[in-house]
Order: structure tokens, then sequence, then C-alpha cells
């Protein structure tokens, strides 16, 4: 249904109340505190509409669009009212496997906006990035679109196209793709490695139903070969299934500590979710990696490793998405998605960021030499807790690293010749998909130590020119950093997999490098966790608030059953 109706009826019923409202104060009943009073007003409103109103209407639409604006009402992005055809699209993508183009979305000022491109998926071939405003889908306009009717646009058969335009941030007209949908496997650990130093790297791409088992899988691999240092990246990781996130956290946690804590309205909805089986790698050191990127489920694992003085935490603060959403049927066979909660770590923290937070966060970032937004550090008051070992965390939504590392940024010069690029929309990255292709073909014992020369970018630069994608020779020697990176990495994936495309950036992962350094500085966990030191870098200070006695208290309790989370949409 449109949007635009559905305001149209909202100012509707508004004008009918209002015509009303002299004669119900003038009966002097108190009716605006009788329940029953309201429904029968409503039912009684409705009646009007659907039998007098100067034109038909139909009474099955009235009603679903008077839900849907109550929904709207609340100004919660998570919360929705799902037909049954959108049920049924929702507990596919939940059985980690459907039909679309991979992109994590909420809805913002309006439009719905990439928040992260599942890593692997079309979208993230394509080159649409963090922050863009799908505008267009398929020729029709999405303003006002919740997430769910774009997801659906989008979703479909894998092997058949979808068009989209999306409005980029210092880029004037809307940037056009064309994505060929694929089945979308939510794979959350793509590789495991052996760095240099006997450190393990794991990289969680998503929370999905396999993501324990896949982590305990592929830390049982490195174990078994010697490494007693890992990094769990999570960065980019938008979240999934609590369960999953619990079981994640109890493979580094003793049985009975907390992972997580979720609150509702009233003390009864208040559950604790603790570990439950003995860590089966007690003496392995552990940094996390975590970004603006980093939401949901990845966020408690993160923070209970945190707090509990596990891990060290290194990168950027994460999103800030810390609400529990549950499922109810309804009648028809829709589903109600309703926000029924807040997801607290173990100190008491909450991990919900307000949204005018993360929106300044999305609407203030740069982009770094791989071309992704990086976020700058925020500036607001955060509350400061202490740790069983007396370290200071922050609060004040989302995980907070122990270290900040900011990763290498494009200069100015640089990030106007990528958007004359970037105006092309997806040709500039199909461009470069082909280029990779042709480039591997005709070197089959090509070396991953290979690097493009001179006559190789040139040969590039001609190759947008003939797609109608001119660059000045000055423009592009002033985005040949960002290019020759960019080119250089889909190579690597193109011959040697998501593994060789980490391995050329390695040496350029700010972050990483450094959770490298400390974890081979350090002979324990307590050493790790000293050597991290203080939670800025450069020239960030967080805004802290110290309480008297610290936070509010850990937590404990039984452990009761652990029910699934609801992930954000996913097209």
């Amino acid at each position: 249904m449109k949007p635009e109706r559905r305001g149209v009826l909202a100012g509707g019923v508004l004008l009918v109340a209002a015509v009303g409202a002299g004669w119900l104060f003038q009966q002097g009943t108190g009716q605006d505190r009788d329940l029953f009073v309201h429904v029968r007003v409503f039912q009684e409103v409705m009646e009007h509409l659907a039998r007098d109103y100067v034109e038909p209407v139909d009474r099955a639409d009235l009603y679903q669009r008077a839900l849907e604006a109550v929904l709207d009402g609340l100004g919660d992005p998570n919360t929705s009212l799902l037909s049954p055809r959108e049920a049924q699209n929702f507990r596919i993508r939940m059985e980690g496997e459907y039909g679309g183009v991979g992109l994590e979305v909420i809805p913002r000022d309006g439009w719905v906006t990439v928040v992260t491109p599942l890593p692997g998926s079309p979208g993230t071939r394509a080159g649409i990035r963090t922050g863009d405003q799908i505008v267009e889908v398929n020729g029709t306009s999405v303003e006002g679109w919740d997430p769910e009717e774009v997801v659906n646009a989008l979703r479909g058969p894998a092997g058949t196209e979808v068009s989209l335009k999306v409005r980029r941030p210092g880029i004037q007209d809307p940037l056009p793709f064309t994505l060929t949908r694929e089945v979308i496997r939510l794979r959350s650990v793509p590789f495991v490695l052996a760095l240099e130093g006997g450190v393990g790297y794991l990289p969680l791409q998503s929370v999905s139903e396999t993501s324990a088992r896949e982590v305990r899988a592929a830390v049982d691999s490195l174990w078994r070969g010697g490494i007693r240092r890992l990094i769990l990246d999570l960065r980019g990781n938008p979240g999934g299934a609590l369960d999953q996130a619990v079981a994640i956290a109890d493979l580094f946690l003793d049985p009975g500590q907390a992972v997580v804590e979720t609150r509702g309205r009233t003390e009864r909805q208040r559950e604790v979710f603790s570990a439950r089986e003995p860590q089966p790698y007690r003496d392995l050191l552990v940094a996390v990696l975590v970004d603006e990127r980093s939401a949901s489920a990845s966020e408690i694992v993160a923070g209970a490793l945190q707090d509990h003085d596990r891990a060290v935490v290194v990168g950027a603060p994460t999103f800030g998405k810390g609400s529990v959403q549950t499922l109810f049927p309804l009648s028809g066979g829709n589903l109600l998605r309703l926000t029924t909660g807040r997801w607290f770590t173990p100190l008491g923290r909450s991990i919900q960021k307000e949204r005018d937070a993360q929106l300044a966060a999305m609407e203030q970032s740069t982009l770094s030499l791989g071309g992704e937004p990086v976020s700058r550090p925020d500036t607001f008051p955060r509350p400061a807790y202490r740790t069983e070992g007396g370290r200071e965390v922050l609060g004040g939504g989302g995980i907070v690293p122990d270290v900040l590392v900011i990763p290498d940024t494009l200069t100015t010069q640089e990030r106007d010749a990528l958007r004359e690029l970037e105006r092309g929309g997806g040709a500039f990255s199909t461009q470069v998909f082909h280029f990779a292709v042709e480039y591997r073909q005709r070197r089959p014992a090509l070396s991953e130590s290979f690097s493009l020369d001179r006559a190789d970018l040139e040969a590039f630069r001609a190759r947008l020119e003939a797609a109608g994608l001119p660059l000045s020779p000055a423009a592009f020697q002033r985005a040949e950093r960002f290019l020759r990176l960019r080119l250089e990495q889909e190579i690597a994936e193109q011959a040697w997999g998501d593994a060789g495309a980490f391995r050329r950036t390695l040496g350029r992962d700010r972050a990483l490098l450094k959770a490298r350094s400390l974890l081979l500085g350090a002979a324990d966990t307590r050493t790790l966790l000293d050597l991290a030191g203080d939670p800025k870098e450069d020239d960030w200070q967080p805004v802290v608030v110290r309480p008297p006695q610290g936070g509010e208290g850990r937590l404990g309790g039984d452990v009761p059953p652990v029910p699934r989370s609801v992930p954000s949409p996913q097209p």
C-alpha cells in the first residue's frame, strides 16, 4: 500500500475526532479515560468512513492502514506488522538462506537506508555502501516505504535482475545499479588463518543458526595447530540470533558467567542469559575487533567478553542496536514484530544507542582507504563502569573499544576523484570485476605478491573511458591509491577467494595490526588487558561520567530458556 495514503488516512481520522471533540466534552462523561469508549469510538469512526465517506473505501484496507499508522507512531524502526507473505519471507531469512541481494537496511528520514552490505553479496560486489539511501526499485520511487516493503521488492528468485537507484552523500544525482539476485547463504565464518607470530584470525561475518558451531570448529582447528592467540573479527557483523550469540560467548566464559540481560517493561520480563559449559580454550588470549557496523548479537559477544576481562576490544565504537524483538503470530497468518525489551551487558551497560546518535555517526562519516564509511568518534557523555578486574569500561550505547583505532582514510582529493567514478553507479564496480577476471585469466601462475604496474592502471583507465566513465589523467592520478587497492583486492579474491583478498589488505589494516601487536606482547590475559590501557588514541577523548561506586552492579541468576532474537531486514 502507498505510504502517502496512510498519511491521508491519519489526517482524516484526526479531523473526524476534532469535529466530534466538542460534543464529547459537552457530555462530561470522562470518556477519554475509558478504554471501552475509545474502542467504540474507533469502531464508529471506521464504520462512518466505510459507509459515508464521499468516495468508496475498502473496509479491510482502512483497518490495515490504521494498524500500520499506530505502529509507525511508536517511532521504532524495529516494530512492524508483517503480512502473511512478508511473514513467510521473514521466516525464510531467519533460516539463513534466501534469494536476494544481501543488504541490511533501516528506515531513515523517509527513505530505507543501507546499514551493512553483507560480505560477498551482490550488493557488496556492485559497490553499494553503508549510508546509501534506496530511492527507487525497478523504476518505482520507494519514498516512505518501510524496510519490509523494500526488502520484498529486492528479494526474488536467484538469477533474476533488480534495478535500483541510491542517493549517496556528496553526490547530487542518484546512482543506478543493476543487481543479479543470488541465493544468500549466511555463512558465518568464511575462512580461518594462522598469521605471522602464531596468531589465529577468525572473521565472524554474521550470527546465524550455525554460527556457534562454525566458530567452535574454526577455533578447534587453530588450537590443534598450536595457536594460543586469537583475533575474533566482528567488524561489519550486523548480528542475528540471540541464542547463537550466547553460545559463542559461552566458548570463552565459565559456567554461570552472565552473557547478556534483557529488560522489558516489568520485572517479570527481566531475563539473564549465562554461560553453561566449561570453556575449552581457557589459555587462549583473545582480541576482538569491532567497528561502527558491528551491531546486535555481535555487540552482545564483544560486551560480554569485555565485561568479564576475557578479551581486549580494539577498533571503533559499535552501532548500538540493543533492542529485543519478539514475534507474535496473529490471525490470518499475519505476524507482529514487536520490540519488547533492551539488551544490557553483564555490567549493566545498555547496548542500545540513541537513534539520533546512530544517525549522526552515519552522517558524519568519511571513507577509509578501501572506500568503506568510517564514522568519527562520538563526543557525548558516557557513564563509566568497573569490571571485576578493576578496569574502566564505558557505557552510553554500543560497545566502546579498550583501544580505539581509526582506519587510514582517503584524502579530500581522493574522495572527490572517487565520487566522479561513483556517478556511474554499479558500472564502476562492474568494470573492476571484469578487469580482475581478465587479468587473472591472462596470468594462470599469478603469485600472491603480484603488483599492478603503470601499464595495467592505464589499461583500466581506458576501460573506464570506453564504458562511459571518463576520468581525467589528473583525477585518475589522485584516485590511484584507492584504485590500486581496489583492483588488487578484487584480483586476489578472484584468484584465492576471501582469504586471498584479506591477505592483500593485511598490511594496511591498522586495527588488526594493533590487536596482533597486543597479543604478541602479552603472556597472559591480565597482561594483555594492562597493555590496552585507556580507550583512546590520537586526539579522541571520550567524555566520561564516573559515578561514585562505578557501574550498576553485575548480573546473575538462573539460566532461562534461550529464545530466538530477530535480525533486521535483509533483502
